[in-house]
């Protein structure tokens, strides 16, 4: 018995289909996202390390959400 991946209408073709109409606005937010936060986090180093906020990792990776947040609606307008 001869099983292959190649039968048509396999589910798997409609899954690698839909990752790649999915997953790379996805991947240009995070980009987008990413050179948003440089920016930010250029900003406010002084800031966020000078002890006036409890915890800069958290913080910074919130800031990081923010921008990611910001990628995805730069894509949408």
């Amino acid at each position: 018995m001869k099983f292959t991946f190649c039968l048509p209408g396999f589910p798997l073709q409609d899954l690698v289909f839909g990752a790649s109409v999915y997953f790379p606005p996805l991947f240009k937010a995070v980009f987008i996202g990413f050179f948003i936060w440089l920016v930010v986090h250029r900003a406010l180093r002084d800031w966020l390390y000078s002890g006036d906020v409890w915890h800069p990792t958290l913080m910074d990776l919130s800031l990081f959400s923010l921008s990611v947040c910001l990628g995805v609606l730069v894509l949408v307008i």
